[in-house]
């Protein structure tokens, strides 16, 4: 990302932007290469976002097709029906995304990403994926992990009126002014796996309802075999199962998890668009920071509920895991 200086015609379309964070910090989202796989109304939020502030290069994964979900809170999907035969989600979004600016490159990669190797991720200075399986989402943090390069890792999805994201940055390292001089400060993330196997008797008493909820459906799904959002009202009593053993195995009071909460992620399996934008945003934001290297990262889970309106962000490492 430390390649040629902004053109002049990049200087002039981003002229607003420049005098807030700075002509080195556009020239490095110009060079920048961002992997996005799941088109889901939050991801397309998250997408306009970087390609408007100027990003280098956004690659779309999702092979799957527009259906009456989609179509409800994924506002890049082009309301003429007579477009969709033969097209993905992603070829029809990438279509949307360069009409928002010209001079980004957004292109699309077919296959499932789960195979892709690691030299197809080396690629990318940042990676994000959304609507996987808890399988995938690991998989692909440490292919991620694995490159000689550091590449940024998020993961993003909403429910209904509730969002999540996930950040690992690795080892990483960022500057900040203070008084009249630059700070330089070092984060270390865990992985995602090494985050959500830290035992929930060492996470704070008020660690957020929703880290906890949220691992509880994914293990549902994963037990059951299901893809994401593969739930409905009639799986409730076998959410409330797996509660009370995780709650049981992880020696944690069960009213940490509220079946009011347990029961709208289970039955909202659309996402509510408000909640995609103030989740999009934020991703937005976070992964601007990143690649600029300025500001103060997300560390390492952020939870949104519109039924309260609070953002939390939560750092979930285990302190014996090894590094």
């Amino acid at each position: 990302m430390d390649g040629e200086e902004l053109t002049q015609q990049e200087t002039e379309l981003y002229d607003r932007q420049i005098r807030v964070w700075g002509v080195d910090a556009q020239r490095r989202l110009s060079k920048a290469n961002v992997l996005v796989c799941g088109m889901t109304g939050t991801v397309a939020e998250f997408c306009k976002n970087i390609v408007l502030a100027g990003v280098g290069s956004v690659t779309l994964v999702d092979d799957g097709v527009v259906t009456e979900e989609a179509l409800s809170a994924n506002f890049l999907i082009p309301p003429d029906e007579s477009v969709y035969k033969g097209r993905t989600l992603a070829e029809l979004c990438c279509d949307s995304l360069k009409e928002f600016n010209s001079m980004v490159r957004v292109s699309v990669e077919k296959g499932d990403i789960s195979s892709f190797g690691g030299d197809f991720f080396s690629k990318f200075d940042v990676v994000v994926i959304s609507s996987c399986s808890l399988a995938t989402k690991k998989l692909i943090n440490e292919k991620c992990r694995r490159l000689l390069r550091r590449v940024a890792f998020y993961t993003v999805d909403c429910r209904d009126s509730c969002g999540e994201i996930f950040v690992d940055l690795q080892n990483y390292k960022y500057t900040k002014k203070k008084v009249d001089e630059a700070v330089e400060f070092e984060l270390k993330y865990p992985s995602f796996e090494e985050a959500i196997t830290t035992p929930w008797r060492k996470l704070p008493r008020k660690t957020a309802k929703l880290y906890f909820a949220t691992r509880v459906i994914e293990k549902f799904e994963e037990a059951e075999g299901r893809n994401p959002g593969e739930t409905s009202i009639l799986d409730l009593p076998g959410v409330l199962k797996k509660k009370k053993e995780l709650c049981e195995a992880e020696s944690l009071n069960e009213s940490q998890i509220p079946d009011s909460l347990l029961e709208r992620l289970v039955v909202g399996r659309r996402e509510f668009p408000p909640v995609c934008a103030v989740i999009g945003g934020i991703l937005g934001q976070e992964v601007i920071k990143t690649i600029s290297g300025k500001g103060d990262p997300l560390k390492n889970f952020f939870f949104f509920d519109a039924f309260d309106g609070k953002g939390i962000i939560e750092d979930v490492s285990n302190p014996d895991a090894a590094s």
